[in-house]
Formats: C-alpha cells, sequence, structure tokens
C-alpha cells in the first residue's frame, strides 16, 4: 500500500491526480487477486455438480456489495454496474472451463 495524503489534505490537482492514481494500482492489484480467486472456482464446481451460473450466489454478491457500498456512503446502484460486469465474466470464463462455453 502506497502512503499517500487523505483527498482532503491535498493542495493541488497534481496531489489528487497521484493519490487516485495510487488508489487505481491498489484496485488492480485486488481485481488481478479476486479473479484468480475466479479462475480456480470451475473445479469445485464441477466437482460438486454445481452450474457456473448460480443466481442465488449473483444475488448474494450483488446484495453485499450494494449494502458494503451504502455503508461506506457510496451509491450502490453505481458499485452494482461496476460488479455485473466481473461477474458476468466470472460466468462465462467458468462455463468455458467446464466446456460449456
Amino acid at each position: 500500500m502506497t502512503a499517500r495524503k487523505p483527498a482532503q489534505d491535498c493542495a493541488s490537482l497534481a496531489e489528487i491526480r497521484a493519490g487516485i492514481d495510487s488508489l487505481d494500482a491498489e484496485l488492480i492489484a485486488l481485481l488481478a487477486e479476486r479473479i484468480g480467486y475466479v479462475r480456480h472456482v470451475a473445479p469445485f464446481k464441477i466437482k460438486e455438480g454445481v452450474p457456473a451460473a448460480a443466481p442465488d450466489r449473483v444475488a448474494h454478491v450483488l446484495a453485499a456489495v450494494r449494502a458494503r457500498g451504502e455503508a461506506a456512503g457510496l451509491d450502490p446502484d453505481m458499485l452494482e454496474a461496476m460488479w455485473r460486469p466481473m461477474i458476468d465474466w466470472a460466468i462465462a470464463h467458468e462455463e468455458e472451463v467446464m466446456g460449456k462455453g
């Protein structure tokens, strides 16, 4: 994690942009870690006879994202709009690995 000033302590556009760039790098690292988990899901689903698409799980993930976002003062609709493509990609990836894509 990179040390950065809180946004409210930044005194210039350059400092704000540096903070955003730093956070973007951390978000990419976290997304890469998340995708690492996603890439290892399919074998467990095959073993347990679970389909790639799991509507109840999708609903649970989206509800959790919305609730956590709202608790953090973020727009839950925006967060859901960000998560849906990740979920769709994960399902497509799992279907491909499972021989259904």
